[in-house]
C-alpha cells in the first residue's frame, strides 16, 4: 500500500512537472512572470513585461549560444507569433495551423490545419499572420483570419469549439492572441483600412458563448457619441487588433484601439472617441472604468493598439501603479493605471512633425499648423510629409521592460510619409477607404531607418540606441542575465548587453524576423526560442533595398549554451 501510494505520488508530481496539466488555472497564469520555467501567457505574464529572472546566460557567455533544434512551420507567411511553453511541449499559431513541439526533441508531436475560405486573403489588411495563444485547463485559445475565435485541445489539437466574430467579407480579420481575464476570454477585432466598427469581445471559455461586445466608436446618447459626424461611428474604425494586459488586483483589462476610419479626419469630424485610445475595462462587463486618448482625432493612422505594459514605477517619490506604451504617434507615455492620468508623455521618435509636444493639463498634443488644418477640412490641396510615418515612430512589435534596471527596450521605426487628403466615399467589397493619397516614405538622411532603443520610463530618458539600416520588426526579451534579445528584418536573431548596448552575439535564421522571443528552462538548462519567417507590410511598402531580397519561410529556431 505504502509503495503504490508512493508511485502514485511519483506519477502526479511528474504529470505536474511535465505534462499539460503545469499550467492549468489562473493562478498559474497569474504567476507565470514569476514562474521561468513555462511560458503560459502571451507576453510572458498579464503585464506582457517580456522579461525572464533566468539568468543561465548572461553576457559572459551568451557567445556560446548555438541552435538545439529548429522545426519548419511549412509556410511563407509572416512568422510574427509568440509560442507558449506548457509541460513538456510547445505551442504554435500560425494562420493556417495549430502545431505542438517536444520541447527535448523539437519533433512535432501534431499539427491541425485550421479550415479558411478560399477567397479570405483577398479581404485583409494588414498581413497574413497569427501572433499567438491562450491557454488554461487543458485549451489552447485562438483567433483566425476570418475572424473566428477556437478553443483547441492541447492533448491533440482537435477543435473543441469556433464562433464567428464577425463577417470576414465586411473587412474584418484577426490576427492577435486572445486574453484569459477574471475567467473570461477576450478579443480584438482587425479591419479599420476598410470601414469597419471596431469592438472587443468577451466569450465564455467552456461554450464559447459570446457574453458581451464592447463597441469602440461612442454612437449617439453614449459618451463620446457627440465626437463623431452624424452616422459616422457606424464605419469609424477603432479596431483593437493587439492583445490587451490585465492587473488582477485592480481587475481592470487594458486594451488599445486602433485608427479612424477613414484616415481622413475632417470626415469623421471631433475627436472620433474612441479611437486611438486605451481603454480600461471590466473582462467581467466589457465596461469601461476609464479611457485616455493619445491621437484624439487622429489624421496620420497613429494606433493607440502597442501593447500595454503594466509596471510599478518611482513616480514622484513614491512607487506607482502604471500602464506605458510607446505610440505609434511618437511619444513614450506613462498612465496611473488605477485612474487613467497621464503622468509623463515624452518624445522617443527622432523626428516629430505632427505636433510640438503634449500639453499635460488637457493631456491632448499641441498640433502644429499642419495638423490643425487636416482637422479643418478634408480636401488638401497638395502632398505634405509628416514624420512620423504610418508605420510610426514604433509598430506593433513588443518591448520589454526590466522590472530590476526599470529600463523599457524596443525597436523604433524612422521614417516620414508623403500624403495628400481627399474626399472619398466608402468603396464597396474589399477595398481600403483611407480619404487621402499615399506618395511613398521619405527615410532619413542619414539613412538609419530604426534603432534598438533603452528607454527610462520614470525620468522619460533615452539610455543607449543602436540604429540600423532597417528598422527591427520583431520583438523584445530581456533577462535577469543582463541580455536584450530582438532579430533583425535580414533574418539576425542578436543579444546586446542591457546595460550599455553592445551587440554580444547574432545568428542567421535564413528569413527576416518579425517574431517574438521567449526563453523557458528545462531540466535546469535555459532556452532561447524565437520564430523566424518575414513577409511584413513595411517590406511590401517602404521600398527599403536592405530587406528586398530577404527569403520567405518560417520555421522555429531554439537555442541552448554549448
Amino acid at each position: 500500500m505504502k509503495l503504490a501510494s508512493t508511485l502514485a505520488a511519483s506519477l502526479a508530481a511528474a504529470a505536474i512537472a511535465c505534462g499539460p496539466a503545469a499550467a492549468q488555472s489562473l493562478t498559474d497564469l497569474r504567476n507565470d512572470a514569476a514562474t521561468p520555467r513555462d511560458v503560459t501567457t502571451y507576453g510572458m505574464g498579464w503585464g506582457q513585461q517580456r522579461y525572464s529572472p533566468l539568468k543561465q546566460i548572461g553576457t559572459s557567455n551568451v557567445k556560446s549560444l548555438v541552435p538545439v533544434w529548429n522545426v519548419s512551420l511549412d509556410n511563407p507567411a509572416n512568422a510574427s507569433s509568440q509560442p507558449l511553453v506548457i509541460g513538456d511541449t510547445m505551442y504554435v499559431a500560425t494562420h493556417t495551423h495549430t502545431l505542438a513541439i517536444d520541447l527535448a526533441t523539437g519533433r512535432q508531436k501534431w499539427k491541425t490545419p485550421i479550415e479558411l475560405p478560399a477567397d479570405v486573403g483577398g479581404f485583409l489588411c494588414c498581413g497574413i499572420h497569427s501572433r499567438g495563444l491562450a491557454a488554461l485547463d487543458g485549451v489552447l485559445y485562438r483567433t483566425t483570419i476570418d475572424a473566428h475565435v477556437m478553443a483547441v485541445s492541447m492533448a491533440d489539437g482537435k477543435t473543441i469549439w469556433k464562433k464567428q466574430a464577425a463577417d470576414y467579407k465586411g473587412g474584418y480579420s484577426m490576427t492577435h492572441a486572445p486574453l484569459i481575464a477574471g475567467g473570461v476570454l477576450i478579443t480584438g477585432i482587425s479591419g479599420g483600412e476598410y470601414g469597419t466598427r471596431g469592438f472587443i469581445n468577451g466569450w465564455d471559455l467552456k461554450t464559447g458563448d459570446k457574453k458581451w461586445t464592447r463597441y469602440t466608436t461612442a454612437a449617439p446618447g453614449e459618451k463620446g457619441g457627440d465626437t463623431w459626424n452624424p452616422e459616422m461611428y457606424k464605419t469609424g474604425g477603432g479596431p483593437t487588433w493587439l492583445t490587451g494586459t490585465y492587473d488582477p488586483e485592480l481587475d481592470l483589462v487594458y486594451w488599445g484601439t486602433g485608427n479612424g476610419g477613414p484616415w481622413n479626419a475632417a470626415m469623421r469630424g471631433g475627436d472620433s472617441l474612441y479611437i486611438c485610445s486605451v481603454l480600461a475595462i471590466r473582462p467581467s462587463t466589457g465596461e469601461i472604468v476609464w479611457h485616455y486618448q493619445f491621437s484624439p482625432g487622429d489624421p496620420y493612422d497613429y494606433d493607440g493598439t502597442n501593447e500595454l505594459v503594466l509596471a510599478d514605477l518611482p513616480i514622484g517619490g513614491k512607487s506607482t501603479k502604471v500602464v506605458m506604451q510607446a505610440n505609434r504617434n511618437g511619444f513614450f507615455y506613462v498612465l496611473d493605471r488605477t485612474n487613467g492620468k497621464l503622468l509623463s508623455a515624452n518624445q522617443f521618435a527622432r523626428k516629430v512633425n505632427w505636433t510640438t509636444g503634449i500639453d499635460m493639463k488637457t493631456g491632448r498634443p499641441i498640433d502644429t499648423p499642419m495638423t490643425a488644418a487636416l482637422r479643418k477640412s478634408a480636401e488638401q490641396p497638395d502632398f505634405i510629409e509628416v514624420w512620423p510615418s504610418a508605420f510610426g515612430g514604433k509598430n506593433w512589435m513588443p518591448m520589454s521592460y526590466d522590472p530590476v534596471r526599470k529600463l523599457a527596450f524596443f525597436n523604433t521605426i524612422n521614417l516620414g510619409m508623403k500624403v495628400k487628403y481627399v474626399k472619398q466615399d466608402r468603396p464597396g467589397g474589399p477595398n481600403w477607404w483611407l480619404g487621402l493619397e499615399l506618395g511613398g516614405f521619405p527615410g532619413p538622411e542619414d539613412g538609419l531607418r530604426g534603432s534598438l532603443v533603452a528607454w527610462n520610463p520614470a525620468t522619460g530618458k533615452k539610455v543607449w540606441e543602436v540604429p540600423s539600416k532597417s528598422p527591427n520588426w520583431s520583438g523584445v526579451l530581456s533577462t535577469a542575465g543582463g541580455l536584450v534579445f530582438t532579430g533583425s528584418q535580414t533574418g539576425a536573431f542578436m543579444a546586446f548587453d542591457a546595460a550599455t548596448g553592445k551587440q554580444l552575439w547574432q545568428f542567421q535564421t535564413g528569413s527576416g524576423i518579425s517574431g517574438l522571443p521567449i526563453t523557458w528552462e528545462r531540466n535546469g538548462k535555459q532556452y532561447v526560442t524565437v520564430l523566424s519567417g518575414s513577409s511584413t507590410v513595411y517590406a511590401a511598402l517602404a521600398g527599403d533595398p536592405e530587406v528586398a531580397n530577404v527569403p520567405a519561410g518560417g520555421s522555429v529556431w531554439t537555442f541552448a549554451l554549448q
